[in-house]
């Protein structure tokens, strides 16, 4: 079976270079054969090597058009690719070996990463069993009962989940497995020391990292050379590894 990388790029936040910067390190990072694709709506500056579409079409109301609620178009049974798709997130660093991300568990369930929730949401109760879309992986044009679900209820759905990560784990649930803990870390959650040491220590890429998600802010450019937020404990000093890897 063919095996995909699959990005979505719309909008101005993210330019092709971010696109470009994933197709290169998936090649370093990878052993067997596998297609980098992008669906954008604006294909200029992107590298030859990656396969590009138009962005598959979704009915959404113009407020979440181009949010991730998008994501979903991604079950459409009719994309113009077939086979095995990993879904990366832009936003995200790769920083070790990716094969295992498509042999991982069976073809037929939909590995995602187990949200990460601060220490203090979690002190008195479970830790929600929530998927973070940032990297999923998904058969293509055989997945569309998420596309029929969301369908069959999209108002109730958009009115109802927040982020729209969430839908996305109701829909999957039966078929979710989470990957390995280790695989997939967050800039944020485990690479930044918490405060007040963010101020004093740069962030630490930890060894058994896979891929590092920069979900909200900073960036990796702008983590690469240091970030303030608008909260103290949102200070993180240049982290030099970055680079190293995002290139």
């Amino acid at each position: 079976m063919t095996h995909h990388i699959i990005t979505l790029k719309w909008g101005d936040r993210y330019g092709p270079e971010f696109v470009n910067r994933i197709a290169s390190s998936v090649r370093r990072h990878t052993q067997t054969p596998v297609n980098v694709v992008c669906f954008t709506d604006d294909a200029v500056g992107i590298d030859p090597s990656v396969q590009v579409f138009p962005l598959p079409e979704i009915d959404l109301p113009p407020t979440s058009t181009f949010t991730p609620w998008r994501k979903l178009s991604l079950f459409r049974r009719d994309l113009p690719i077939e086979g095995l798709g990993l879904f990366l997130d832009l936003d995200i660093v790769i920083t070790g070996p990716l094969d295992d991300f498509f042999t991982f568990g069976k073809e037929e369930q939909v590995p995602i990463i187990h949200n990460w929730v601060p220490l203090h949401k979690k002190l008195f109760r479970a830790d929600p069993q929530i998927g973070n879309s940032s990297v999923f992986r998904f058969k293509l044009n055989q997945s569309g009962y998420v596309w029929d679900q969301f369908h069959s209820e999209k108002d109730w759905a958009l009115a109802n989940f927040r982020p729209p990560q969430t839908y996305l784990t109701h829909c999957i649930r039966s078929r979710m497995i989470y990957w390995p803990d280790h695989w997939v870390r967050s800039f944020k959650r485990h690479c930044v020391p918490t405060f007040p040491l963010n101020w004093l220590i740069a962030p630490k890429l930890e060894k058994d990292a896979r891929i590092v998600a920069f979900h909200g802010r900073p960036d990796p450019d702008e983590a690469a050379v240091g970030y303030r937020g608008s909260h103290l404990n949102h200070h993180s000093l240049p982290a030099a590894w970055v680079n190293e890897h995002w290139r």
